[in-house]
């Protein structure tokens, strides 16, 4: 008798798995769980980049060995491979037009981390910067399309195949293909040129990085995807078109200031990602019109508020070896004549080069 009570008031093995199933398969729960370790990895990728900027700036100043040597900088190198395979996750979990804008907090992260650390200058932009940054932050994890679709092999095969994304990647290619003309024939080193060409590979590298993310969650839950073509063409369109774009990400830094790349790779970057969840994940599908205005106010909001902290940021000065005063030179006196130079230089005088050089140099 007491072990037919005992049996109806515990729950059966079988009844217990598919409530646990349950649990697991809640939609808000995995999107939750997205929008965190997005945010986790973009603070970690600061810390790292400020780590590394640390590293830098004491190799620098100690002018002995490079920074490669510094056991500090290979730490801030690992936190950074760290942050970004938490964003590599977090695309399994939540869409993809919501992952790429929540990059600014990586931005709003290493503002204040370069603030109380590196002991930088806090600016009225970044108060007002921070502030956007942080209301579009809100906007846009409210107003995101929550959705959080099982990525399959089959899913992503069918997504490949169909009309929208064949019209979309056939204008990619012919504008990539301009873009790429003018940038190499033409010579025409616009940053917006070479931020374009960053942006429509951002655009592939988000479609198959989702891909790839979204089949290994589903493997890691049961289903296996791992066996079916698709998932390998994804891996080597992704290695592709990443390695592509940091190629033109890196020419972009050498030619331009980072205060130009940043905000402008930020912005291209999440329209495109934006764009390519809409195509080819159709994110927005059964979006309601009001969440979709606030989420692209939620957008501008984050564009400005990167665009104020980014710009025109100080630069941390540091002490020059090559210069020397004039006045402690012996026999000279700073009254002596010094054959000035042809107008053309971008420099007056020696020790202005020592110094341009010697900074070039540290930035690099």
């Amino acid at each position: 008798m007491e072990n037919s009570s005992f049996q109806r008031s515990t729950p059966s093995r079988s009844s217990a798995q598919p409530l646990r199933a349950d649990i697991l398969e809640n939609p808000l729960q995995t999107y939750l769980v997205g929008i965190i370790i997005s945010m986790c990895g973009n603070v970690l990728i600061s810390i790292s980049l400020n780590i590394q900027k640390y590293a830098h700036v004491r190799q620098t100043q100690r002018g002995s060995q490079p920074y490669y040597t510094s056991v500090v900088w290979w730490f801030g190198l690992a936190l950074m491979g760290v942050g970004e395979l938490g964003n590599f996750a977090a695309y399994g979990f939540a869409p993809a037009s919501l992952i790429a804008p929540l990059g600014c907090v990586s931005v709003i992260a290493s503002a204040i981390i370069s603030v109380v650390f590196l002991k930088e200058t806090v600016r009225p932009s970044d108060i007002v910067g921070g502030t956007l940054a942080i209301t579009g932050t809100y906007l846009l994890v409210t107003f995101a399309p929550h959705n959080a679709s099982h990525i399959t092999a089959h899913l992503v095969q069918y997504h490949v195949i169909s009309w929208p994304f064949l019209l979309y990647i056939f204008i990619e290619v012919v504008a990539f293909c301009i873009l790429l003309y003018l940038y190499k024939r033409r010579n025409m080193k616009h940053i917006v040129v070479v931020m374009l060409l960053v942006a429509l590979l951002a655009s592939v590298t988000v479609i198959s990085v989702k891909a790839v993310s979204g089949m290994i969650t589903e493997s890691i839950k049961g289903q296996l995807q791992l066996i079916y073509p698709i998932f390998y063409v994804m891996v080597i369109i992704m290695i592709a078109s990443c390695s592509f774009q940091i190629k033109f990400l890196n020419q972009a830094m050498k030619m331009f200031n980072a205060t130009e790349v940043v905000p402008i790779n930020f912005v291209f970057f999440t329209a495109s990602a934006i764009i390519a969840g809409i195509v080819f994940y159709q994110e927005f599908e059964g979006l309601a019109l009001l969440n979709i205005f606030m989420f692209l106010f939620g957008c501008i909001l984050s564009f400005l508020g990167v665009f104020l902290i980014t710009r025109n940021r100080p630069k941390i000065k540091h002490q020059d070896r090559n210069f020397i005063a004039m006045d402690t030179i012996p026999a000279r006196r700073s009254t002596d004549k010094v054959q000035p130079e042809a107008e053309i230089q971008p420099h007056r005088s020696l020790a202005d080069k020592l110094i341009c050089s010697k900074a070039g140099q540290t930035d690099d």
